[in-house]
């Protein structure tokens, strides 16, 4: 009976290269194969990330996905299971790199429900925009009991604003088209003083802008704002 193929869940971090942790970089250079997500016009951010590292002779499985809200990403994810199962059932090992952290908005995370069951998993954590982006700004995120909120900007209006009210400290992510909606909601609230806005944190195009002066328009769907949490 042939041996079954591990599947690897590769956390490498944020964008900046130098963050891979060890244990990501030694699976990366040496699993036979590895799988990334790749957007309609051809952009592959994660496999960007750690191009340095890859080597000819690996196998590279590219998972397209729509990254458009009108059409479900979840027949993208079947098939690029489909794919990576076809090697791990001849014993294949398989690491799929995942930008950030693989549990925590990942896209691994889909490829990890179809496939956990069915063969041996392991994943490897990364750094995480969402505390990368404290470093880059320069603030501390939270101070003894405070208690941090990561909240999607994808969340209605009504729903933002209920949990906004009561944080101590926040990471608003997924920002692109929904930035108005969020200015709007922590300018009601309060927040604007104490909000900080980041995009593509720690990768050669960071930019970090006063948030007052950010333009919808010019907002990508990698950035966030983070409150921090004040010092009493």
């Amino acid at each position: 009976m042939t041996e079954l193929g591990r599947l690897y869940g590769l956390g490498i971090g944020p964008g900046d290269p130098e963050l891979l942790t060890l244990k990501a970089h030694r699976i990366l250079t040496t699993v036979p194969v590895i799988a990334y997500p790749i957007s309609e016009n051809g952009k592959a951010l994660a496999r960007a990330i750690v191009s340095d590292f890859i080597r000819p002779d690996q196998i590279e499985i590219s998972m397209s996905l729509p990254f458009d809200i009108k059409r479900s990403p979840q027949p993208y994810y079947d098939i690029a299971a489909e794919k990576i199962a076809e090697h791990l059932k001849i014993g294949t090992d398989v690491a799929v790199l995942c930008e950030g952290e693989p549990m925590l908005y990942g896209s691994f995370m889909y490829i990890f429900q179809r496939l956990y069951r069915q063969f041996p998993t392991e994943i490897v954590p990364g750094i995480s925009s969402t505390m990368a982006s404290a470093a880059m700004l320069g603030v501390p995120i939270t101070y003894g009991n405070d208690v941090l909120s990561i909240i999607p900007a994808t969340l209605d209006e009504i729903t933002l604003s209920d949990r906004l009210a009561v944080v101590d400290a926040a990471v608003i992510i997924k920002l692109g088209r929904h930035f108005t909606k969020v200015r709007r909601v922590i300018d009601r609230l309060g927040l604007l003083h104490r909000a900080l806005y980041i995009e593509r944190a720690t990768q050669s195009n960071q930019r970090i802008v006063d948030i007052t002066e950010v333009e919808q328009g010019d907002v990508p769907y990698w950035s966030l704002i983070l409150i921090p949490s004040q010092m009493e």
